[in-house]
Parts: structure tokens; C-alpha cells; sequence
């Protein structure tokens, strides 16, 4: 564990990053405050090029989807704002690495091998904490989260003991459900995810969430007591107020390429198209991310890894304006839960309104 009072802590100490932060809530920073901020953030790349490292070469040839990312400023602002409890320096998933498995089973495998591994990084949660899974929050959001605190004895990595980094595990169901809530986030005035604006979308997609679970991974979540006919009239209900299937089988899927380069940054805003810059250097694509943040203050810029391309574009479809996998799963999963008019009911609004 660092000493809180090491001048050696990325941005001088975690009292020093701790002061920055409050600036921040309270709209004082001045620039050497973001200057802490951005060292201290920029110090996490060790911790993920780590993480990532051993989780790579244990998901080698298993089909199971591991991509990385850096918190995006405007968000670890934000989450500020949210929590006026919160500490900067404990902000636990400014690192974050993703994995996403074909079914519960697999998860639920891998994780517990991966609890017996032999290294020094120490788990601060137990095993159910953040099982959301176990217990859907009341959003909808299912899937398990992991807190690991760095901790290597090299002369270069002491001085990064005590950062976070958070290991999100999710099904492919799970993800796809994760993902279309991001998307409404962009595209709405609306944020499902943290219960702000229309509370319409938040029940949509919290019954969304519950018709997935039940359809597909055998479960309850946040609606135990309904039956399955109820959830999915309650959710084409709320769809055909709000449009929310429409609106997502309309948008049009980034077709942006990402490299094997591997080190992208994605830059999204809801009037321009997103863009995709790439980097071999993972140093040069963090120096990039702190310069294109300042550049367009009112996008989400976001710095992302992963193997391949195909694996970026997994793990962070939101950026995609990608939704098409719920969109499948939900007509799939409507159908299944109802009758097999069900499946032609979610593809026709107007039928769907006539019913209700």
C-alpha cells in the first residue's frame, strides 16, 4: 500500500489528487489541479497494460472477448458531481478491463479460477459485492464487477501502489442490453444508466433487461413478481410510447475501421459522425487523449484496446451507435415469452400500439 503522503503517487500524493478532485465538484480547478488529474489518470496505463496482460493469457483460445479502457474525463467529472462523498484517489474503475463470455456458465467458471491466481494485485471486494447478476440493479444493468488494487515491488511499479482497476464481466446478452442503454444515452436527452431525464426509458429498458434474463439466461431481475406476458405487454407499451426499437433499428452502425494498430480513441458526439483515430504507441495514444479531451471539450472521447478490430467494436459498440444486437435478442426474447405473435408485434409498432 503507498503512503498517502508519497511525493512519488502520480500527482504528488493522494491527499494532492484528492484536492484536485474537490476543486473539480466544487467548478475550481485551476490548471495545475487537471494537470494532477491527468497524471494521476496517465499513471493507470501501467496498471492496465498489466491487467490486460494476464488476462490475455488466460482467455488465449477460449472465444472470451478482453478489450481495456481510460475512464473518459467528462464521465470521472461527472461521477464527481453524482457521489459528493466520493474521493478521487479511491475512484476505482478509472482503469477498467472487459470481458465478455458466451453464457453465464463460462463466466462464472472463469472467474472463479481467476480468484485462485498467484499474483500480488489484491482483491478489495468479495465475491458478491458487486454481483449484479445475483442482484440486478434497479436499472436492469446485470454483470459482476471485480476491484483490484495494483501492487508490484519493481522500482518502477512501487510508486503505483494502491490504484484500482475494475474487471467488468458480462454475457453477450448482458453486453448487448449494456450497450443500448449507452446508445439512448447518446441519442436522448436521457440517461437510463444513471437514472436521469425520462423515466420512461429507465422502466423500458429495466423491462428489457428482465424479458433478456428470463428469455435467455433462466433468471429474474428486477420484476420477480410478473409474469412473463406482463413484462413484455408492460415493455411494448413503453415502446410504442417512446419509439425506443424504432429509433434503434434506424440508426446507422459506424462503419469506421479500427486497425490492428490496437491503441484507438473514439470520439463521439451526437451531431457528427464518430471518429476513430489509431495509435501503435500506447504512450503517444494517451498523450493524444488528454490533447483531443481539451480539443473537443463536448464529445466523448474515450481511449480504447483490444486485440482486433472486431473485439473493439465488440466491447464498445455504444460508440457504434451499435444496437443490433438488442434488437435481435429482444424480438427473439418477446416472442419466446409471449407467443409466437410476439415476434411479429416488436417488428410492427403500429401492431404492437393496437394491442395495447
Amino acid at each position: 500500500m503507498s503512503n498517502p503522503n508519497n511525493q512519488n503517487f502520480p500527482g504528488g500524493s493522494k491527499s494532492r489528487v484528492n484536492r484536485a478532485g474537490e476543486n473539480v465538484r466544487a467548478g475550481t480547478p485551476t490548471d495545475e489541479d487537471l494537470h494532477v488529474i491527468e497524471q494521476w489518470r496517465a499513471a493507470h496505463r501501467a496498471v492496465l497494460n498489466t491487467f490486460q496482460a494476464i488476462l490475455r493469457t488466460r482467455t488465449r483460445g477460449t472465444g472470451i472477448a478482453v478489450a481495456q479502457r481510460h475512464k473518459r474525463k467528462r464521465t470521472i467529472f461527472d461521477k464527481l458531481d453524482r457521489l459528493p462523498d466520493m474521493q478521487l484517489s479511491r475512484m476505482d474503475d478509472i482503469a477498467g478491463c472487459r470481458l465478455i463470455f458466451k453464457n453465464i456458465k463460462s463466466l462464472v467458471e472463469f472467474r472463479e479460477n481467476f480468484h485462485k491466481a498467484r499474483f500480488n494485485h489484491k482483491r478489495r471486494n468479495k465475491p458478491d459485492k458487486y454481483d449484479y447478476i445475483k442482484e440486478p440493479k434497479a436499472t436492469g444493468y446485470r454483470g459482476i464487477h471485480d476491484v483490484y488494487e495494483y501492487n508490484v515491488n519493481s522500482a518502477v511499479g512501487k510508486d503505483l501502489a494502491g490504484l484500482y482497476l475494475e474487471i467488468q464481466y458480462r454475457t453477450l446478452v448482458q453486453h448487448a442490453w449494456s450497450t443500448a442503454v449507452e446508445v439512448i444515452g447518446f441519442i436522448t436527452e436521457s440517461q437510463p444508466k444513471f437514472q436521469q431525464g425520462d423515466h420512461r426509458y429507465e422502466r423500458a429498458m429495466a423491462l428489457a433487461s428482465e424479458i433478456l434474463a428470463r428469455a435467455f439466461e433462466k433468471s429474474r431481475g428486477t420484476f420477480p413478481d410478473l409474469e412473463d406476458r406482463e413484462v413484455v405487454a408492460a415493455f411494448l407499451a413503453l415502446d410504442n410510447e417512446l419509439g425506443l426499437l424504432k429509433t434503434l433499428r434506424g440508426l446507422n452502425a459506424a462503419d469506421k475501421a479500427v486497425t490492428e494498430r490496437r491503441n484507438a480513441i473514439l470520439i463521439f458526439s451526437g451531431s457528427r459522425e464518430l471518429d476513430v483515430r489509431t495509435y501503435r504507441d500506447s504512450t503517444d495514444a494517451l498523450r493524444a487523449l488528454f490533447e483531443l479531451e481539451k480539443e473537443f471539450p463536448d464529445c466523448d472521447v474515450v481511449l480504447v484496446k483490444a486485440d482486433t478490430s472486431d473485439d473493439v467494436r465488440l466491447a464498445f459498440r455504444n460508440y457504434f451507435s451499435d444496437a443490433r444486437d438488442f434488437i435481435r435478442l429482444m424480438e427473439e426474447g418477446c416472442a419466446k415469452l409471449s407467443n409466437p405473435k410476439g415476434l411479429a408485434d416488436v417488428k410492427n409498432p403500429k401492431l404492437s400500439a393496437k394491442k395495447q
